[in-house]
């Protein structure tokens, strides 16, 4: 007996892959240090807690309607007037099992087989499998050497008839790149030229650094949501460290939210109700929890920065926004440490117990991909174990701002 052709050609979540092995190396008694999961360490916000704490106490714990409950809905409605500056009515949202699911969603509602999407490398692991998961082709385009941002030119060559959605995420998991308002600008006019869908992926918006502020797709768009062809999907995930709660949303034109709720009636059904009493509370709640989340952030961006430079042959892009980095390996590589990003990040596991994500995963070869969510004694240490397993004849110590930080090996 063997399972279906289609479903066996989807590969694993290599970040989920790599969690297990972490896992399992703890349970080992090993000291792992992770700087592959994209999972902030802050605690909860209180009034989430409270509120789902409330909800579940109340004893009502019943099926939600398919596209969320219209509390939570109207919340998200002025979400998205308050950070978007668009007018938007509760027919526009769905709610959904996370951010993943609500862009699965859009894209199983908007292609058919044998239609296109086109990636943005380097791009989010999910997506290339979820358009194939559709029966579709994912058409990658990448950024020039030395740059993280795709011109436009090399994306509107990548356009064809078959052409049916690109997505954008911005600011950008993997890099930590955020999107010039020059070229956000001028690609909504090209899709809407050609009657093309844009999904923005953008459930990092509000982690940007050094006073940026990310653009969004829909300041640029000339018509309105329902006429329109572009999708926004956030949540509380990463902007309010509620990865737990598994809540995201997609806001669209009417008729695309009302076939990704068909999808939904027919998969999941609904959201928890407990789950939405906590992300209503976060979106309504005191939103000083996401500036503090954004600055611990911030200074852990600035922590690896300052470590991957102490690390010689180690090329870095400073990230603006999310808490990944990408950084360049390539003149790394060879017999000792491996000749590509998986036996990498397999060299660094087994000689330093640090888990990376390779760069191959996300479309660009030669990288590492770098988790900085955790505190930043992790942070330390990670970088600390990295330079003592890629650069032998260099000491253990490392600066960071004019400090020097030397811990016991594990």
């Amino acid at each position: 007996m063997s399972v279906g052709q289609h479903a066996g050609a989807i590969a694993e979540s290599p970040t989920m892959a790599l969690n297990e092995q972490a896992r399992l190396l703890r349970e080992q008694g090993e000291s792992v240090i992770h700087l592959g999961i994209g999972e902030p360490k802050n605690r909860t916000p209180p009034a989430a807690v409270e509120a789902a704490a409330a909800k579940l106490a109340g004893g009502e714990i019943k099926y939600t309607p398919t596209t969320g409950v219209p509390s939570f809905k109207k919340a998200i409605v002025e979400y998205t007037a308050r950070n978007y500056g668009r007018e938007v009515a509760p027919a526009n949202v769905i709610v959904c099992d996370g951010a993943k699911q609500a862009i699965f969603n859009a894209l199983y509602t908007l292609i058919d087989p044998g239609q296109e999407v086109i990636l943005l490398a380097p791009y989010w692991v999910s997506y290339p499998e979820m358009v194939k998961m559709c029966g579709s082709t994912p058409v990658l385009v990448s950024a020039p050497e030395g740059s993280f941002e795709p011109r436009l030119a090399d994306i509107e060559r990548a356009m064809t008839s078959r052409t049916r959605v690109i997505i954008v995420n911005s600011p950008n998991n993997p890099s930590g790149a955020v999107f010039s308002a020059s070229l956000l600008g001028e690609l909504i006019p090209a899709c809407e030229k050609r009657g093309i869908y844009l999904i923005m992926d953008d459930i990092y918006h509000k982690l940007v650094f050094d006073g940026a502020i990310a653009p969004s797709c829909l300041q640029f768009a000339s018509r309105s949501i329902d006429q329109g062809n572009i999708i926004v999907v956030n949540g509380v995930a990463k902007t309010y460290g509620m990865t737990g709660f598994r809540i995201g949303w997609a806001v669209g034109p009417k008729d695309v939210v009302k076939v990704m709720a068909n999808v939904q009636s027919q998969t999941t059904s609904c959201s928890s109700v407990l789950t939405q009493a906590g992300a209503e509370a976060a979106l309504r709640g005191p939103q000083e929890v996401v500036e503090e989340l954004r600055r611990t952030i911030e200074s852990n961006r600035d922590l690896v920065v300052a470590g991957l430079a102490a690390i010689r042959g180690v090329k870095l892009i400073k990230p603006l926004g999310t808490f990944y980095c990408l950084p360049d390996f390539r003149e790394l590589l060879g017999e000792r440490i491996g000749s590509n990003s998986h036996q990498l990040a397999a060299f660094l596991l087994q000689k330093a117990r640090v888990v990376t994500v390779p760069g191959k995963d996300f479309g660009v070869e030669g990288h590492l991909r770098l988790s900085y969510a955790g505190s930043a004694d992790e942070v330390i240490e990670g970088l600390r174990r990295m330079r003592w397993a890629l650069d032998p004849a260099s000491s253990s110590e490392i600066s960071f701002g004019g400090k020097s930080h030397r811990r016991d090996w594990f």
